[in-house]
């Protein structure tokens, strides 16, 4: 059994609203074993008025999406899948195409960078530097070991040399894709 987080389509300015029905109705419905959090992701910024008073203020990073973090076996439970889809505001699963077709995950790495982006997580320590030798943990390169060329600390990306059909080709990773060696 793993975590995934799924993308639900939502009536723009109504995230919080649905938000609201969709913890309601998870609790009403037992449904804290299979559905864990939903999330309408929002940051803080800082806005001069005119008098030149600072005020911080959050804005919506998709507005119109919320992020539903499931219990998954093979894929979602149905009646918790059922239940999310009906719930008012929700208009449908990000990647799904409707007719009954099962909603494809979040990618890890992507939200990883949402949840720091919130401030809900902390960025991982950044312990790559060029010429280390790292695992790659995720993706289609999963299990090679490859040399690091650069890093760039601010979008936490490693870029690596990956040998492929005897050449090596530089590609870009997220951190949280490789392991220190």
């Amino acid at each position: 059994m793993a975590k995934k987080w799924y993308v639900v389509q939502t009536y723009s300015g109504q995230e919080n609203s649905v938000k609201e029905a969709l913890e309601r109705r998870v609790k009403s419905m037992n449904f804290e074993d299979k559905i864990y959090q939903v999330l309408s992701p929002e940051e803080s910024y800082e806005e001069t008025k005119k008098d030149g008073k600072k005020v911080v203020k959050t804005r919506k990073i998709y507005p119109g999406y919320l992020f539903i973090e499931f219990e998954v076996i093979d894929e979602v439970d149905d009646k918790a899948w059922f239940m999310v889809r009906n719930t008012p505001g929700v208009t449908g699963f990000l990647g799904s195409s409707g007719k009954g077709t099962k909603p494809s995950p979040v990618r890890q790495s992507e939200m990883d960078s949402i949840l720091m982006k919130m401030g809900k997580m902390e960025k991982p320590q950044f312990e790559f530097k060029a010429g280390d030798k790292v695992e790659v943990v995720n993706g289609p390169f999963k299990g090679q070991i490859v040399d690091v060329s650069s890093v760039n600390e601010a979008t936490q990306i490693v870029t690596v040399l990956i040998d492929m059909f005897g050449r090596l080709t530089p590609s870009e990773l997220p951190a949280t894709d490789v392991k220190k060696i």
